[in-house]
């Protein structure tokens, strides 16, 4: 049997252990033409206990000829999962758009006056966020048309930390143009942030003063911008990175670029309905 299809099986017992599962296939077996007809249709509250017993044996003899049921029904699940949940994490960015969209703080890229908007959550030393950052640059920078925030989402030890700090530090002293050629040497950075190591990265991103942005580090706001995108994350439940939001949806977790891209394009299409 393929693992993906044991992994079903698997999870439509434990569905029928709990009874969900259970309910869902007696409603579907409920509307089967297979199954004798009961006058007055089938009200099992109704039923005595002889009754209820051999219509719990029809079930099942109705389920061991149609076996496909089950997973018609475990689809009819997951479907209506995955609608709850969007639904779920629609809801999520709309009660948090101003952190989102418009914090005051976050470094805003690519179209500033874009259609439609991609928020990353990111660790500079995340290797899956490394693995989508040139593929995310390159879908704004093909697109033309998209508004990209990121949040600083340090979450991988001192070092994630000490990366977002002098990243938000540069920000706020040097300005928006020196924190994006900043934020490409971090995601390149294969050896512990230093500081010496970092007043060269500053030069090279073109900081007029370096010195000023190591002692920015210290600014309040800049801790308080990241436990501010802890307690964002938190809200949408990003656990992990990358996280991204475009339109309505919350992706947890790493998607190619043309993944990243379709998503775009879905988030497009809904906004012009």
């Amino acid at each position: 049997m393929p693992t993906a299809l044991l992994r079903r099986a698997s999870r439509a017992l434990g569905l029928l252990a709990s009874g969900v599962l259970g309910a869902l296939i007696l409603a579907v077996t409920l509307g089967a033409a297979t199954l004798p007809a009961r006058a007055g249709g089938t009200d099992i509250t109704a039923m005595t206990d002889a009754e209820r017993e051999a219509f719990r044996r029809e079930v099942r003899q109705y389920l061991l000829d149609n076996p496909e049921v089950i997973l018609e029904v475990i689809r009819l699940l997951e479907d209506r999962q995955r609608q709850a949940a969007a639904a779920h994490d629609a809801a999520l960015i709309a009660a948090h758009a101003k952190d989102l969209f418009d914090d005051g703080l976050s470094w805003v890229g690519g179209n500033p006056e874009g259609d439609v908007t991609v928020v990353e959550f990111l660790d500079y030393r995340c290797g899956y966020c490394r693995k989508a950052h040139p593929e995310v640059k390159a879908l704004i920078e093909k697109d033309g048309n998209i508004r990209y925030i990121v949040k600083e989402f340090p979450i991988l030890g001192e070092q994630s930390l000490a990366s977002s700090r002098l990243a938000i530090a540069a920000l706020i002293t040097a300005g928006p143009e020196v924190y994006a050629r900043l934020r490409d040497a971090l995601m390149e950075l294969d050896q512990p942030l230093t500081d010496a190591l970092a007043r060269a990265l500053l030069e090279d991103a073109g900081a007029p003063d370096p010195e000023a942005v190591l002692a920015a580090r210290a600014d309040p706001r800049v801790d308080a911008h990241i436990r501010r995108m802890h307690r964002l994350a938190q809200a949408l439940r990003i656990e992990g990175t990358p996280g991204f939001v475009i339109g309505d949806r919350v992706i947890r977790g790493y998607v190619p670029g043309e993944q990243l891209a379709a998503l775009v394009a879905e988030a497009r299409k809904a906004a012009a309905r």
